[in-house]
């Protein structure tokens, strides 16, 4: 169980003064400077020691990452560029951060521009985060008055940070079509290579990190990379903020160590299943689009990366949702396959055609009205989107559903099966959409 001595975020639910003297008090911005001085190699050596993997998702290593970007300037300027759209349906963390505890995330701006060479830091918002977007900007203007960011600021890095907010649309999450977006363009996925790293926004060298990835940086620093690297199993290090939503008795945002086992986590944070464990039905764990995994099979689970990668599923943003037997699996998934087809930019066919295809599908079977053979048509449907796109939209789009197919094919058969049996009775196709 976390300690709440190793707590990085104080002030996750907000109960505490949010302000910059607020901070300092609990220890935020609490001898930055001296961390510049020991260098940029100590501090990317540091983060590859914490073992630090992206907090956006793909689970990629930080410290690596930050080491991708040139030692020496070309003459073009370096970009941080700050990952705030959380638009993965489930996903609630990053929000709480930039809401109630935003200095963290801007010390972490400072301290990983400096590591890349930056000198300009964009935090690119999901447009409906009002609310936070205030409380963010209300900090950064805070650390300027104070003299923590601008020209030659107590830090000793020149350093500006702008908050850029979105429009509301999935696809920017992703992160070259939010650097599109960033320059003023429609948000669509770019070709890799050339990477960001070397030709990113504005065709500078620009590193694309989440607001978690970044917000942990400070303390890692201050207290070392070794103590970070010292919860968790091997190669899923650290401390992570887990969103819990669904039928559990008490949803919850909650810091917790890695690795940790389904159940405990579940008993300890959220108040149990609702309606006890045997009533636990799947639960889809890191955020809508990675498989669900049926209750038998994460029940006691370690909650990190491999392991659920094992389970053909995977941690991705630690966005929960837990499903009791009252859920209506094949709807369930048949939601999110519209969310999908509806959030597809349209840039790649396989996906902008793929997508409506899987819906549509997903539609007449959460009623019971295909054939089985489809069933089998559908995955293979899926594999012909997964993996053949610019961006991961595609695989996100197919995964849900290879995972309902995987484990809950004889439901989708037993609702074809009734489906034929009350012929006649039931609802048409054209009155279900």
């Amino acid at each position: 169980m976390l300690k709440d001595k190793d707590r990085i975020f104080t002030n996750i639910y907000g109960l505490k003064d949010k302000s910059l003297k607020g901070a300092m008090s609990r220890g935020h911005w609490d001898g930055t400077k001296a961390l510049i001085e020991k260098g940029r190699d100590w501090i990317i050596d540091e983060m590859k020691t914490s073992g630090l993997r992206g907090r956006g998702g793909a689970g990629f290593p930080t410290g690596l990452k930050w080491s991708f970007m040139p030692k020496e300037s070309d003459g073009r300027p370096h970009y941080l560029v700050v990952n705030a759209d959380e638009s993965e349906p489930g996903t609630c963390k990053d929000r709480d951060i930039m809401r109630n505890d935003p200095h963290t995330l801007i010390e972490g701006c400072v301290l990983a521009g400096f590591a890349m060479g930056a000198h300009t830091a964009y935090i690119y918002i999901r447009g409906e985060y009002m609310r936070e977007r205030e409380a963010l900007q209300a900090a950064i203007d805070e650390c300027y008055d104070a003299g923590l960011l601008g020209k030659n600021n107590k830090c000793g890095w020149d350093f500006d940070v702008y908050v850029h907010h979105g429009a509301g649309a999935y696809i920017c999450g992703e992160e070259t079509a939010l650097l599109e977006s960033l320059e003023g363009k429609k948000g669509q996925p770019r070709l890799k290579p050339p990477f960001p790293a070397n030709v990113g926004l504005y065709g500078c060298p620009t590193t694309v990190n989440n607001v978690e990835s970044i917000a942990v940086a400070p303390t890692i620093l201050r207290r070392g990379g070794a103590w970070f690297a010292g919860f968790g199993r091997q190669n899923n290090h650290g401390t992570k903020l887990f969103c819990v939503s669904g039928h559990v008795n008490q949803p919850a945002t909650f810091e917790e160590e890695m690795s940790i086992p389904f159940r405990e986590m579940i008993d300890r944070h959220c108040g149990g299943i609702r309606g006890g464990w045997d009533n636990l039905l799947a639960v889809i764990p890191g955020g809508s689009s990675v498989p669900c995994v049926p209750a038998d099979q994460i029940i006691d689970c370690p909650m990190d990366f491999d392991s659920l990668r094992d389970l053909q599923s995977g941690l991705g943003t630690a966005a929960v949702i837990v499903m009791d037997r009252s859920t209506d699996i094949i709807k369930a998934i048949a939601r999110l396959a519209y969310f999908y087809k509806h959030e597809s930019c349209g840039q790649c066919t396989p996906c902008r055609e793929g997508t409506g295809w899987m819906w549509r599908v997903m539609e007449r079977m959460a009623i019971g009205n295909a054939q089985k053979k489809e069933i089998d048509m559908l995955f293979d449907v899926t594999k012909q989107v997964e993996g053949h796109t610019i961006c991961a939209l595609g695989d996100a789009a197919a995964w849900p559903i290879q995972g309902l197919i995987r484990h809950f094919r004889p439901e989708i058969e037993k609702r074809i099966d009734e489906y034929t049996h009350n012929a006649g009775k039931a609802p048409a196709l054209e009155a279900a959409e």
